[in-house]
């Protein structure tokens, strides 16, 4: 059987399937992101999910596995120290994550980080807590038009984010002031995950709006991942998504921004009728951003039906030797208390249409499996000190 030309490997933002082992010790007991969305609205319009085999992996509700699913599926735990997107994605692409990044969702961040930031960038700090991005404008906006403060919140990721009015604070000002920060926060006690930028656009409380001019700032990888591997063999690496944020474009060869998941899918969708030769990998982020972390369980479950209705188009545009793989990089149990990530088994569903027959795989202990994969099928030697091990053999 000859190998792959092209892969496509779409992200389902926070789609875990159940509780691993360690789950208590980050405070997940019982999680399970996609069995409780089941549980609770009993039925979702899923069928292209259903036919590759994403019920025979994980059923719940009133919903059935199939008799011959078409896909290849099983669960992947996760074997790095932690439960958010950079994490969860370096380790797909071969990265082991030791020490988690820093949260700040209980206490906001700490004075001297705010007076050091408020120095650099001459702008009073107003905010600094755990919010809703939507909510602390609303209650913040007007202040800080009137003020030139400048908006600064987390949340219960590992990130700083910094509001700023396109109007008043000017786009670019917003940008070297997150550029401060990512500086700022490199220091070990407050290393955060990612530096965002929120501009927004209004002049008064209920009518501010978030623009899609959001530019994030990731820390870069903490070495080589599968990416840079493709890219210097020569072969494409499309990012549709935040993938290009998410790995500061290491490894990266064209990148598309998505204003949601469902352009994610269309532009997917476009990007299949192109020819390429090699990688397609696909963050959907308003699964998470969205519904995860304002544990909206029917938003969640209809979100999920939106994506299985694109992923009926792209089912049928695939080529016979395209692979599809279907993952997750963390949990966001809508479910569940507070309104935080949640460490969980992910899915991945892999199918072709030259796959004679789909079948449950044997359980693997890493995300890692993904990017080796990717790489043993364009014969790609996988960067010193990275994990995982080919499955390339189960896939063809």
């Amino acid at each position: 059987m000859k190998n792959y030309k092209r892969v496509f490997v779409i992200v389902l933002d926070s789609l875990g399937i159940g509780a691993m082992p360690d789950s208590p010790k980050f405070g997940d007991e019982g999680v399970d992101t996609f069995g409780h969305i089941l549980e609770k609205m009993r039925k979702l319009e899923i069928p292209n999910l259903q036919k590759l085999g994403m019920i025979n992996l994980h059923a719940a509700g009133d919903m059935k596995p199939v008799e011959q699913p078409m896909g290849r599926y099983m669960r992947l735990g996760e074997m790095s120290n932690g439960k958010d997107t950079m994490t969860g994605h370096w380790e797909m692409m071969g990265i082991e994550t030791k020490k988690p990044f820093q949260t700040f969702t209980d206490t906001g961040f700490p004075p001297e980080l705010i007076a050091e930031l408020e120095k650099q960038c001459g702008k009073k700090v107003i905010g600094n807590k755990s919010a809703s991005g939507t909510a602390i404008i609303d209650e913040l906006g007007e202040e800080e038009i009137n003020t030139g403060a400048m908006i600064v919140y987390t949340s219960a990721d590992s990130v700083l984010q910094i509001c700023g009015n396109e109007e008043t604070f000017d786009l670019q000002n917003l940008y070297r002031c997150c550029e401060i920060a990512r500086e700022i926060t490199m220091k070990d006690e407050w290393r955060v995950g990612r530096v965002i930028a929120r501009p927004y656009v209004g002049k008064k409380k209920g009518e501010f709006k978030r623009t899609s001019n959001r530019h994030d700032y990731a820390l870069k990888p903490t070495g080589k991942t599968a990416l840079n591997a493709l890219k210097d063999a020569g072969y494409d690496v499309i990012g549709v998504g935040k993938i290009n944020d998410i790995f500061c474009g290491e490894g990266i060869t064209e990148t598309h921004h998505s204003d949601s998941s469902v352009h994610g899918m269309e532009q997917t969708i476009d990007i299949c009728r192109k020819d390429f030769q090699g990688l397609c990998f696909v963050n959907l982020v308003d699964f998470d951003a969205q519904w995860g972390h304002r544990r909206d369980v029917e938003g969640y479950g209809q979100e999920i039906e939106k994506f299985d209705k694109n992923l009926g188009v792209l089912l049928k545009e695939i080529h016979e030797d395209d692979l599809l793989i279907l993952t997750a990089d963390h949990g966001n149990d809508p479910s569940y208390k507070g309104t935080d990530h949640t460490r969980e088994y992910v899915p991945f569903v892999a199918y072709s249409k030259s796959m004679e027959r789909g079948q449950a795989l044997e359980n693997e202990d890493t995300f890692a499996v993904i990017g080796a994969s990717i790489a043993d099928n364009f014969g790609v030697a996988m960067p010193e000190g990275t994990i995982g091990k080919s499955i390339l053999e189960k896939l063809l």
